[in-house]
């Protein structure tokens, strides 16, 4: 099979991480982009991407490019492409736009123009049309103009590979599945030591934590991926390819736990990890994580998602402090890191991160903090290791 040229979507300040995912999955020419890294590999490995990568959005299969500069030179292009070789005139396709450019201001009216292009040009051939489905199309297409530069890809994934599967609950502000993977990644979790996520919700983090520590493909539980509609979808070496993949599944020795104070969130968060086959992995457990200490005398990687006072009414000053003090004196010897996009209450925390790293949650500016607690003073910790 041949190797071709695929472009890897992903969230603000993952691209590194996503890039590492890639080449250690086999990835050729990887290289990095802006919340993108773009790729090399075969039919095969569209495939074990798509199931694999825990921090890509999406998987666009490039497929021509060229200048454009007006909606007449944007119609011609269109229709240079040959497109009997993916779509047949009674199927579906949809289009998604977006544009970095001062010749065209609106997405839709690029979708609609590019649209008309390709179905004029299998009215031309055939006397037939495909037709548009936004829910459940045949192709999926996706144009980037930036400037003058237009790329048309198809897109490989269909809906957002955030979309897992597994989550069928969520709470009032759920963590994108994504954005949890990533924040795990970047946190160094790779399943050596015991895990807690003292404020679950819905079980998002848990799940990744889980599906990283078991080497576990990130999208096993999903649905459908765009490809399987293609007119040259493998079923076999698909099969194949997920065989390969649970080969590498590993044994986990350590605890994963979940709290929460919420019974209803207690709830679906036991649901969501049942739904992802990881319940032997993962306890999840009613509990007010100001109330707790740390259960073990073994290390203890944290990683959670407090309320940022967005959707939820909660005195921030006073929350934050109890989430420091409760951090200092009842969790030593624990790496805890957690992502806020409330800037002014890390102040509150009243203890110094050790790494700060900006990300997006949503449209909101975060940052991604971690603090140390050691067993004992950080001083003894320093003239032991000296």
């Amino acid at each position: 099979m041949e190797n071709f040229k695929m472009i890897a979507k992903t969230f603000f300040g993952f691209e590194e991480i996503l890039a590492k995912e890639l080449q250690l999955l086999g990835a050729q020419e990887v290289e990095i982009g802006t919340r993108a890294v773009s790729f090399k590999g075969d039919k095969g490995f569209m495939y074990k991407a798509n199931l694999s990568l825990r921090t890509a959005l999406k998987i666009l299969k490039p497929i021509y490019h060229f200048r454009v500069f007006n909606d007449q030179s944007l119609y011609k292009g269109i229709q240079g492409i040959d497109w009997s070789k993916y779509l047949e005139a009674n199927q579906t396709f949809v289009i998604d736009s977006t544009i970095h450019s001062d010749h065209f201001k609106h997405s839709q009216f690029v979708s609609q123009k590019a649209k008309d292009a390709i179905v004029d040009q299998f009215r031309e051939k055939t006397g037939q049309r495909p037709s548009i489905d936004k829910d459940f199309p045949d192709l999926r297409i996706n144009i980037h103009i930036d400037r003058d530069q237009c790329s048309v890809s198809l897109d490989t994934s269909g809906a957002s590979l955030h979309q897992r599967g597994y989550r069928v609950l969520t709470n009032i502000a759920p963590i994108n599945e994504v954005l949890a993977a990533g924040m795990l990644l970047l946190s160094g979790w790779n399943g050596e030591s015991d895990f807690l996520d003292p404020m679950c919700g819905s079980g998002t983090i848990l799940a990744e934590a889980a599906m990283i520590a078991c080497n576990i493909p990130a999208n096993i539980n999903r649905k459908e991926f765009a490809f399987e509609k293609w007119n040259d979808w493998d079923n076999d070496l698909f099969d194949q390819i997920i065989d390969s993949l649970m080969k590498r599944t590993r044994d986990f020795r350590y605890t994963i736990t979940g709290y929460d104070k919420a019974p209803s969130a207690v709830s679906k968060a036991i649901d969501n990890i049942r739904n992802a086959n990881l319940d032997e992995f993962v306890t999840i457990e009613q509990k007010n994580f100001f109330d707790t200490k740390k259960e073990t005398s073994r290390p203890l990687h944290m990683v959670f998602n407090p309320p940022y006072g967005e959707r939820l009414d909660i005195d921030l000053e006073r929350f934050y402090r109890e989430m420091g003090d409760t951090m200092k004196q009842n969790y030593p010897g624990t790496h805890t890191w957690f992502i806020t996009a409330n800037l002014e209450a890390l102040k509150f925390v009243g203890l110094k991160p050790s790494r700060k790293i900006k990300l997006f949650n949503g449209s909101l500016e975060a940052r991604f903090v971690k603090y140390e607690m050691y067993e004992g003073s950080k001083r003894t910790k320093f003239q032991v290791s000296e």
